[in-house]
Parts: structure tokens; sequence; C-alpha cells
């Protein structure tokens, strides 16, 4: 007998819980039922692709843009509305988002903290300089407050053109998301040597035996996990207010000190 059938009878409608859940214990029932009745196919999401490279010359070769490309393309056929932030959208940090009044900071600034705040989940991709994500990736994050990016999913994609693939950089990135709140999903996603993985556009080479069908294998694992958590955080939105028991800062960070 189909898994749905065996349930159908003994899960009740969400009206049958309203009416017998106490106040507290509702968010939590309604999230237990629809899981019960959602289904495993992911709808589409709105990611956030944050790039980490301004770099347009070379030696040695400019590596970023076909990484975002690839990267870009990927998240699209796996269903997703992406939109891409690049590090020239903004200046160099002087005055952060959240120092200007309500609608008064400039128009670029204002319109990508709308992405921001819109998306279910965000794909940072950077570089690694000095053992450490790159300035400019860096320099768009801190733009913004916690609250822009809290309680949703991130995931993280590193590249150079040495073997190991930023690695260092993806690991010590992981402190400045989950600093945020959008936790950083565990797997991560490097590319070593990328100036033969992909070409321009994009593409995977045919270098060295180079598989198209493994690195969809080797990126879906990341961004499977991606998807995971950024639905179970908007399905959980829709009863619970993340910011209710943890509201966001009005004056200065020393709100969340101890008493």
């Amino acid at each position: 007998m189909p898994l749905t059938m065996m349930f159908s009878k003994a899960i009740p409608t969400r009206s049958a819980i309203r009416r017998r859940a106490k106040p507290h214990t509702l968010p939590h029932l309604l999230i237990a039922i629809s899981c019960f009745h959602s289904t495993t196919t992911t709808h589409g999401l709105k990611i956030a692709l944050l790039t980490g490279s301004t770099r347009t010359s070379s030696p040695p070769t400019v590596l970023h843009p076909r990484v975002n490309a690839y990267i870009h393309k990927t998240l699209q056929q796996r269903g997703h509305d992406v939109t891409r932030i690049d590090p020239g959208d903004l200046p160099l940090l002087e005055k952060p988002h959240f120092a200007y009044p309500p609608g008064k900071a400039p128009p670029k600034m204002q319109e990508i903290y709308s992405i921001l705040q819109d998306a279910d989940g965000y794909v940072c991709v950077t570089p690694e300089y000095n053992h450490s994500p790159s300035p400019a990736l860096l320099n768009i994050l801190n733009h913004f407050g916690s609250s822009t990016f809290s309680f949703k999913p991130s995931a993280i994609v590193t590249y150079s053109a040495g073997q190991w693939g930023g690695t260092r950089a993806g690991v010590a990135l992981r402190t400045t998301l989950s600093e945020l709140g959008c936790l950083p999903v565990s797997a991560m996603i490097h590319i070593p040597k990328a100036q033969e993985a992909f070409d321009r556009d994009g593409n995977v080479t045919s270098k060295d035996n180079n598989d198209p069908e493994q690195w969809q294998k080797y990126c879906g694992r990341c961004f499977s996990q991606l998807e995971w958590w950024a639905e179970a955080a908007q399905r959980h939105r829709e009863v619970a207010d993340p910011f209710d028991e943890s509201p966001v800062f009005v004056k200065s960070p020393d709100q969340r000190n101890a008493p």
C-alpha cells in the first residue's frame, strides 16, 4: 500500500489541529503535518548569487567569469530564480545599509538589500586570498546587517588556479556567514584548476576526461542541502516569525549582552 494511503486517514486536517492544539504548540504541529503532505520535489527558490572577484585582466588567468557562469547555470537548471550580485555593484564600505534612515540608502544599495532580503538562500563564490575569502565578497556582506540574511541557509563555492580549490577561504567564510545568520550547509564546492575545469562561458571542458555528469553530481550534494534547508525555513516562516524571540537590533549590538 502506498505510504500516502497508509497515513491519509491517520493525519488530521489543519482545521482540526487548530481546534485542538494549544497556541504554543500550533506552529510545530502544522510543520509536522505539512511534512507528511508535501512531496520531495524542490520548487523554484529565489537564490542570491554573491560573487567575489573584481579582476578584469591577466596574467594570471581571470577565473571568476567561468566559475560564476557555471554555478549560475547549474542553479538555473535546478529550477531556481537566480539573481547575481557582483562586487562592482557597491563601493568600498563607508556606511552600511543599516546606518541609513529607512528609505534613504543609495538606490543601488537599496536594490541589493531588497534582493538579499527576498532571497530564500545564498550562494557565495570566492577565490582565496592569503587563506581568506576575497575582500570583494566580504565588502558586499559587510554592507548589510545580520537581519537581512538571518534564518536562511547559504552555500559556499571556492576556486583556485592551483590544486587546493580555495578550501581555506571556504572554511574562513563559514564564520562570517554564521554570524550573519545564514548558516552554511556542510557540503562546500571547491574547484581546483578552474581554468582547466570550465571554459570562458562556464561549460565543462573536455580536458583530462573532465566529466559534466560528475560535476553535476558533485555540486548537487551541496545544492540539495541548500534546497532542503531553504524549503524548511520557508515553510516554518509561514507559521512562525523567527524574529519574535530573536528581534532585530534597533540601537546597538549590546542589546544581546547578558544581563
